[in-house]
This record gives structure tokens, C-alpha cells and sequence, in this order.
């Protein structure tokens, strides 16, 4: 249970992340005021994410 909550925690992670740089991609294109409410639900998902992680790292620690 733990390893698939690590697994969870950190492909949600690098994903949210990858997607949290996609404003400024969108930047050089000049559609980066279309995309700007994405910060908010992106910057949210990722401090979940990281959050699942870190949880599973203390529980597999904890594990003998």
C-alpha cells in the first residue's frame, strides 16, 4: 500500500510540476493571459502531491 502511494505521490507530482511550466511556454507565444488561472488549481494540486509524498516517504520509513 505504501509503494503505491509513493508511486502516486510522486508521478503526481513530476506531472503537476511539468504543467505548472506550461504558462511559460505559453509566454513566448503570447497566450499566457488565456492560461493564467491555471496558477491556482496548478500550485494547489502540486502542494497535494508533494504532501502524498511525503507521507508515504515517513511511512515507508516507519515500515521494519
Amino acid at each position: 500500500m505504501n509503494d503505491k502511494l509513493l508511486k502516486t505521490g510522486i508521478v503526481g507530482t513530476v506531472i503537476t510540476a511539468l504543467c505548472c511550466f506550461m504558462p511559460l511556454l505559453f509566454g513566448f507565444a503570447g497566450l499566457s493571459d488565456v492560461v493564467s488561472y491555471f496558477d491556482y488549481v496548478l500550485l494547489s494540486a502540486l502542494a497535494v502531491f508533494v504532501l502524498i509524498t511525503i507521507y508515504a516517504v515517513i511511512l515507508c520509513a516507519r515500515k521494519p
